[in-house]
């Protein structure tokens, strides 16, 4: 009956504080109408990728089609002529949606031409549906073209279409070649507040995004006046690593599109939506970050309204459930010998069991939704197998430890190697992130049962023993009796202390080479000063150093009593 009390207290205790952290948002006014001026329409599906040339066929993208015109008055596509692209203004026109139609323009001159053809091609087709047209996307930013080049291309369809003419890239890109404001129609500019030099929050932004619109309505008024100034990008992620103070969440997306929608209309400003559904074929370029930008998920599901409050988690309770069912299946596991624990070894070894499934289902769930590839399966399949295997390890131990049962080599050994091997995956992680971090998400999530699970194993042998001693939080002592390894032990722990050092240093130094930084921040000391703060104050960054620390310092602490 005593296991049954505290086990049905757990729950409940659970279940009031995932329900807890779970309430729905209050994100900001309503978008008027439910639907958006325009949004940016990329229709891939998994599997689909149009670096491979994998498109959607038309039959997709009518589907997609029907769906997005529940959402917006029009859409903004970024190619023409490659695949099922061509069919496009045909089938938005039968949802009755206008086009702003984009031609993809790289350093390979062949593309070019057939991409410029069929946007000339499709915009006289279909005047009643092609609106606008832009000529290129970002093709400066990333340098595939010079903007002499580029100029050549606008003008040609300049003379070819009667739709007015643009080219789109950051603001910063149309600060640096101001020409380009005398050859388009209009000046379309991305204005994506989480991707600054500086990073923005999501409460800055709005902010933000009036700043930058008058100063290149300012400086476009002195070359070119009262031409008119679309966003042609602005957006937030739902999912992914947080720079400095920009933190991706279903919540801040939804905040920030309905702040942008405000601040539009207020001002009267033209803007467009990125975008309609997450792109899981950019996670290879981009990360997860990059592929979790859209109001649809890649299964078509909406990841939030438009209107009313917002969940960060609207699933929260099918995981709540899932992890009581794994609570109370290692409970009945454990029944019988569950009756000789005093009532506090019950209650403490009983809860960090729940804790534990709770975060086996969160992370099954957070890895598996951002594994976009065969690959990517595979790792999280790997991972989250490791997990499962340790949880199960750390249980057997925490048992018998509060059950002062003898030890068992076997048990040790087992969670020694797999506490390693956790440890190399930790460092090599990151070494990757401060190498090139710029799109890869820490790893924090994979590595929640070896961290939890050490300060739980930390809790449960102070609780047991009735007594804490640094000499006793060593790794080889908190895990069995076992031969204590300590230089081995002593290397990895420095390496995982060492590589975190490293992760900070190359965090900061991704901030300290970005241009508009430096142009902000001219003096180096200055500009180092504000680099740190970003680094230091990354609460995503933070979590993962204490993540390596947690994993280092049983490393290093010296082995006492078994």
């Amino acid at each position: 009956m005593r296991i049954i009390s505290f086990a049905v207290l757990i729950i409940v205790l659970n279940g009031l504080w995932t329900w807890g952290i779970n309430l729905p948002q209050d994100v900001g006014l309503d978008v008027p109408d439910g639907k958006l001026n325009s949004l940016s329409f990329a229709p891939f599906r998994k599997g689909q990728d149009p670096i491979k040339g994998l498109f959607p066929t038309p039959a997709e993208m009518d589907a997609d089609l029907k769906l997005v015109s529940q959402k917006t008055h029009n859409i903004r596509t970024y190619a023409s002529s490659e695949g099922s692209m061509p069919a496009l203004p045909e089938l938005a026109g039968k949802y009755g949606l206008t086009m702003l139609q984009g031609a993809w323009l790289n350093s390979v001159r062949d593309k070019n031409k057939k991409e410029i053809d069929e946007l000339i091609r499709s915009a006289n087709a279909h005047p009643d549906v092609i609106k606008r047209v832009i000529v290129g996307n970002e093709v400066l930013l990333r340098g595939e073209l010079p903007v002499n080049k580029l100029i050549e291309y606008i003008r040609e369809v300049k003379r070819s279409v009667k739709q007015p003419v643009s080219y789109a890239d950051v603001w910063s890109m149309y600060v640096q070649h101001p020409e380009l404001m005398k050859e388009v129609d209009f000046i379309t500019i991305h204005i994506l507040p989480y991707w600054e030099d500086r990073p923005i929050t999501v409460d800055e932004a709005p902010e933000h995004i009036q700043r930058i619109v008058s100063n290149i309505r300012q400086q476009a008024d002195a070359i070119t006046p009262n031409k008119p100034i679309l966003i042609g990008e602005s957006g937030w992620p739902s999912v992914g690593r947080q720079r400095g103070w920009a933190t991706p969440s279903v919540v801040n997306e939804a905040r920030f599109i309905r702040a942008l929608i405000t601040v539009a209309n207020d001002n009267h400003f033209d803007y467009n939506i990125v975008e309609a559904f997450n792109q899981p074929w950019k996670s290879a370029i981009e990360g997860v970050v990059g592929a979790n930008w859209g109001l649809y998920s890649v299964d078509r599901q909406e990841v939030f309204p438009l209107t009313g409050h917002v969940y960060e988690n609207p699933q929260w309770f099918k995981e709540f459930a899932v992890s009581c069912a794994i609570f109370l299946m290692i409970t009945l596991r454990y029944w019988q010998s569950l009756r000789s624990l005093s009532p506090l070894h019950l209650v403490v070894f009983l809860g960090f069991l729940q804790l534990l499934a709770v975060l086996l289902v969160s992370q099954m769930q957070s890895l598996w939704s951002t594994s976009y590839s065969d690959s990517q399966q595979v790792k999280t399949l790997i991972i989250v197998g490791s997990n499962i295997v340790l949880a199960g390890l750390i249980v057997r131990r925490s048992y018998v430890m509060l059950a002062d049962q003898a030890v068992s080599e076997v048990l040790g050994e087992m969670l020694y190697t797999l506490y390693v091997l956790f440890s190399a995956f930790a460092l090599y992680e990151t070494y990757q992130i401060a190498l090139n971090g710029r799109y890869l998400s820490f790893s924090t999530v994979a590595t929640y049962i070896p961290v939890i699970g050490l300060l739980g194993l930390m809790v449960i042998r102070t609780i047991s023993e009735r007594q804490w001693t640094l000499a006793t939080m060593g790794l080889t002592s908190l895990l069995g009796d076992m031969s204590p390894k300590f230089y081995q032990n002593k290397i990895i722990g420095g390496l995982l202390l060492l590589v975190g050092v490293v992760l900070i240093a190359g965090e900061t130094d991704a901030f300290m080479t970005g241009h508009d930084l430096i142009v902000e921040q001219p003096i180096f000391a200055d500009r180092l000063r504000v680099c740190l703060t970003f680094t230091l104050t990354n609460g995503q960054l933070l979590g993962w150093l204490g993540s390596l620390v947690v994993l280092a310092l049983p490393l290093l602490i010296g082995n006492g009593k078994k």
